[in-house]
């Protein structure tokens, strides 16, 4: 059984460590967890890992946010995964610092990565993992917050957030999204 673990970023040295590239982030904790390394591909950075055995594709679209779906539409196709077993993650401001929630479908939430992989699916029915980066910003500072560097203070509990968010992944594709969900969100 093949699994399709999608961290949403930017790629670039500008936004390492910000917090729209949470995603990017759990995906290498993924892969590191499970003795795996990125290499670079067509759209995408990606590693193949197994878990439990299954075989967990991860990738990192080098697409830039807005165009994750072209990533993940490619990396499907190529892998002849289906959208049962894809597993988006991505930052979320209506969550607090740290916390995390899978869901097995939803809205975009105004978030232009998961607005480009719905249009390109055609469907809302894909599970995410959501990771809130908090919502500390004026009015209109949206952008300038999730494309800014992480507080002292998150970063201080920044790498447990990442293990739990690993976690949860692996729990996804060893036990399924209901019982994942049930075991994970709120955490």
């Amino acid at each position: 059984m093949k699994f399709l673990i999608i961290g949403l970023g930017n790629p670039g040295l500008q936004y390492e460590q910000t917090r729209h590239n949470i995603g990017f982030l759990v995906a290498e904790k993924l892969v590191a967890d499970l003795g795996g390394k990125f290499t670079s591909s067509k759209l995408a950075d990606i590693a193949e890992v197994k878990l439990k055995g299954r075989i967990l594709v991860v990738i990192k679209p080098t697409t830039y946010m807005n165009l994750s779906g072209k990533a993940v539409n490619y990396w499907m196709q190529q892998e002849k995964i289906q959208r049962e077993n894809i597993l988006v993650i991505t930052d979320d401001i209506s969550l607090p610092f740290g916390k995390i929630r899978m869901k097995g479908k939803g809205s975009d939430g105004g978030h232009n990565g998961l607005k480009d992989i719905q249009a390109v699916l055609n469907s809302q029915e894909y599970a995410r993992l959501r990771f809130g980066v908090g919502n500390d910003f004026p009015k209109g500072g949206q952008s300038d917050y999730v494309l800014g560097k992480w507080s002292p203070e998150d970063v201080d509990l920044l790498s447990e957030r990442i293990d739990v968010a690993s976690d949860a992944v692996k729990s996804f594709v060893a036990i399924g999204l209901n019982l994942a969900m049930t075991q994970w969100n709120n955490k």
